[in-house]
C-alpha cells in the first residue's frame, strides 16, 4: 500500500473517532482501537482495551464534554502501514494536546488506533 494511501486512510480514521465523539457514541470511539490498544489520558491514567476506553469514553460524555476539534494536525509517516498524529484539540468544556497517536492500517483496510497519548491542559 502507497504512503498516500495509508495516510488516506489514517485521516479517515480521525475522522470516523471524532464523529463517534462528537455524536456521543462511546462504543463508536472504542471500535477506533486495536484490541491492545494502550491509551495515555494525562491527567486520568492509563486505559487498555476495548472496554475500558469505551468506559473511559462514556464517563467524559456523561460529564457533557462534545464538540471535538483538531488544529495543528501535524501527520508523520512510521512504518509502512501508518502514521503518528500529533495536534491540539479544544471541545466545549476543555482543552489540550494530542502527544502522538499512532494510527496503523489493520487487515480489514481500515486505520485504527494502536497508541494513543493526550493530555487535557485546561478548562474552557
Amino acid at each position: 500500500m502507497n504512503s498516500e494511501l495509508v495516510l488516506q486512510k489514517c485521516k479517515q480514521g480521525i475522522a470516523d473517532w471524532q464523529d463517534a465523539f462528537n455524536n456521543q457514541d462511546a462504543k463508536g470511539c472504542a471500535q477506533q482501537y486495536f484490541s491492545d490498544c494502550e491509551m495515555h489520558a494525562r491527567p486520568f491514567g492509563m486505559f487498555k482495551g476495548e472496554v475500558a476506553i469505551e468506559s473511559f469514553w462514556q464517563g467524559i460524555m456523561d460529564q457533557g464534554f462534545k464538540n471535538v476539534q483538531y488544529t495543528d494536525v501535524t501527520w508523520e509517516m512510521l512504518g509502512d502501514d501508518g502514521y503518528v498524529l500529533s495536534a491540539k484539540w479544544t471541545m466545549n468544556q476543555a482543552h489540550g494536546v494530542v502527544h502522538r497517536e499512532h494510527w496503523v492500517v489493520a487487515a480489514d483496510g481500515k486505520a485504527k488506533l494502536k497508541s494513543d497519548d493526550f493530555e487535557v491542559l485546561g478548562e474552557r
